[in-house]
This record gives structure tokens, C-alpha cells and sequence, in this order.
């Protein structure tokens, strides 16, 4: 077979067999090897994407995390942001976490340990479990609910049990980090809004 020409065999049936070659040119199976270049660098964008996010996440009361101190088990393990916002660390005592991120946090153990304790620490910290969300009013099961990447109010709704039959089912007001937002259907429907952790949703109750 000549350089840069590849052949393709097909059998078209069990019984008689028929052998068809198909030859390609190289440029086109260099253009689907581009195309499979291609791809592998979206998806890698698109991890690298979601990383980020991750990075800019503030932690909150309900967050566990893990902290490793490297070299140093005894101070390594999975601890919980508290209802005040801290956690608590062997040695240092209270260290501040909520309204940062995780690499907030790994900055502040650092420094204090650096406070007569290790000389040179090393600290990683990544978020285990996310703190929960909550939906109230008018749906059948209201209540807290542990948060998953890629939420949407729809999800919400639906692990909520769906709505009651007094729901306003086109409008949701979301409250985060102390502010309110009322949405509407339209403002949904191209899926750009995402729940994050410790949103309240309300949905409320229509007038008949």
C-alpha cells in the first residue's frame, strides 16, 4: 500500500461476504485527527473550567472540608465550617473559613501555625461536602437538601417533590448571602442559573 493512503474493510454480510476498500487521502485523515485534537483540548477546558469555579467558591457554616498539613497526620483529617464560620484546629484553636475560599483558608492555617509551631508548613485544603440548600413553600416536601454540582432550580423543585397545586410554578425567589431575587420563567429557560450552596429558595402561592 502506498505512504499516506489507508485502507478500510467492511463486511457487508455473514454469508457472502463482500470486501469494499475505501482509500482516503492523507489530508482527510489529518483532518479528523485535528478534530480529535480538537476535542480533547474542550474537554480539557472544560475541566480546567470547572476547577476554577471550585477555586472562587466561598466556603459557609455546613462545608466539610479536608485539611492536610503535609508531613504532619496528626493535624491532618475532615473538619466542618460551624454555624460562626470557623473551624476548629489542633494546635492554633479557631480559624476563620467562611466568606473565603479554600485557598483563603490554607493561607490563614499557614500563618498560624507559623506562630511558634511548624516553620515551614505546607497545606492543602479541599471541600468534601458542600452545605446543604433550601427550598420553601409551596412544594410538597419542603425542607434542606444536600447540594450536587450543576443544580438548577427545576432540580431543586423536583427533589423537593414538585409543587403543590397552589404553587406559582413560574416564579421562584432565591435568597443568597443575605440578598433576595426574584426570577422569572423566561429568566430560566436557557439553564444559566444555578443554585449554589446554602441558597433558600421560596416558591410562592398563587391567587386564584
Amino acid at each position: 500500500m502506498r505512504k499516506g493512503v489507508c485502507a478500510l474493510f467492511r463486511l457487508d454480510d455473514d454469508k457472502n461476504p463482500e470486501l469494499t476498500i475505501r482509500t482516503e487521502s492523507k489530508a482527510l485523515v489529518m483532518m479528523k485527527m485535528m478534530r480529535s485534537i480538537f476535542t480533547v483540548f474542550l474537554l480539557v477546558g472544560f475541566s480546567a473550567s470547572a476547577w476554577a469555579g471550585d477555586a472562587t467558591y466561598s466556603l459557609g457554616a455546613g462545608d466539610k472540608v479536608r485539611i492536610t498539613v503535609f508531613g504532619e497526620p496528626d493535624l491532618t483529617g475532615e473538619y466542618e465550617v460551624d454555624g460562626s464560620g470557623v473551624v476548629a484546629f489542633p494546635l492554633v484553636g479557631e480559624v476563620q473559613a467562611a466568606s473565603g475560599t479554600a485557598r483563603d483558608l490554607e493561607r490563614r492555617i499557614v500563618a498560624k501555625l507559623q506562630e511558634g509551631y511548624l516553620k515551614h508548613p505546607t497545606v492543602n485544603v479541599e471541600v468534601l461536602t458542600y452545605r446543604p440548600f433550601f427550598i420553601m413553600g409551596e412544594v410538597k416536601a419542603p425542607g434542606g437538601y444536600a447540594y450536587r454540582n450543576g443544580l438548577t432550580l427545576m432540580n431543586a423543585v423536583a427533589m423537593a417533590g414538585g409543587y403543590t397545586y397552589r404553587a406559582k410554578s413560574n416564579v421562584w425567589v432565591v435568597t443568597r448571602d443575605g440578598g433576595e431575587r426574584k426570577m422569572q420563567a423566561e429568566e430560566i429557560a436557557n439553564g444559566n442559573f444555578r443554585v449554589l450552596p446554602g441558597d433558600t429558595i421560596l416558591i410562592p402561592e398563587r391567587f386564584f
